[in-house]
């Protein structure tokens, strides 16, 4: 029975010496804080949000009365769906990707205004608030061939709405606009009748270049033909080139003496 006793006692020390050991690493690791690289420390005493914050390195903090909350100032990205009606009452479903950061030394503002979700709690609905009323502003047609002024009308509308906030807006892409089928085959068809009509116009012009060039010919052929005739008429061989103009270029059939046809040498006299 004593070496039951004293077993039940030396066990009972272990337990409290073990449960010592472990408050005592809980208090030494709960005096000291470390922010990583990139990061922030957003400070709170009794659970209020200070008016501090903690740069990257190592920090000293009262155990249970303060605690801190690490948050990313590196650049972050977002992405969305987002599906909003265009100009001209087409529906148009879009992807966005949102490349941002937070302000540093706002990073305890956000966490008090906005908390540790900000970016499902703000940043998507912002997104899709912006890329409506951006959408709003085109045709669905100008979204396809005006993109760069799409993109940069989505973009302007988000800093306007998060950067206020401390959220930085850095680049804002636009992956992909869908639209309906029925509206994407009425686009493929508006493509092809383009083509097909500027392939015609090609054609056309073609024709009209050779049939001007075939005028042009025949004006030349024209000209010369009434420079030879004037020249020839201002010239004392003209009966003779009339002689020759005619002659089928047979020798008439006698049996002695010559042609009566005199063939000039020399046409220019």
């Amino acid at each position: 029975m004593a070496a039951q006793a004293e077993y039940g006692l030396n066990y009972g020390k272990l337990m409290i010496w073990g449960f010592g050991i472990m408050i005592f690493l809980w208090l030494l690791f709960s005096v000291f804080v470390i922010v990583p690289a990139g990061h922030r420390g957003v400070p709170m005493w009794l659970g209020q949000v200070e008016d501090r914050t903690f740069g990257e390195g190592f920090y000293f903090i009262v155990p249970l009365a303060e605690k801190v909350a690490i948050t990313e100032v590196r650049t972050l990205k977002y992405e969305a769906d987002a599906t909003a009606a265009s100009k001209d009452l087409q529906d148009a479903m879009t992807k966005v990707a949102l490349n941002y950061h937070l302000t540093a030394t706002r990073v305890n503002e956000i966490y008090q205004t906005l908390g540790p979700a900000y970016a499902d709690t703000y940043v998507s609905p912002a997104i899709q608030e912006v890329v409506k009323a951006s959408t709003a502003e085109f045709t669905a047609e100008e979204l396809i061939t005006k993109r760069p002024m799409v993109k940069q009308t989505i973009e302007n509308g988000l800093k306007a709405r998060l950067e206020p906030r401390g959220i930085m807006v850095e680049t804002v892409s636009i992956t992909n606009f869908q639209f309906s089928e029925l509206f994407s085959q009425a686009i493929e068809a508006k493509v092809s009748a383009e083509q097909d009509a500027l392939k015609a116009k090609n054609i056309l012009e073609r024709i009209i270049i050779e049939a001007e060039q075939k005028v042009a010919a025949a004006r030349g052929d024209a000209e010369s033909i009434s420079i030879v005739e004037k020249t020839l008429k201002d010239s004392p061989n003209y009966i003779n080139w009339l002689k020759v103009q005619k002659w089928n270029g047979e020798l008439p059939q006698v049996t002695s003496g010559i042609p009566f046809i005199e063939i000039p040498m020399n046409m220019g006299g």
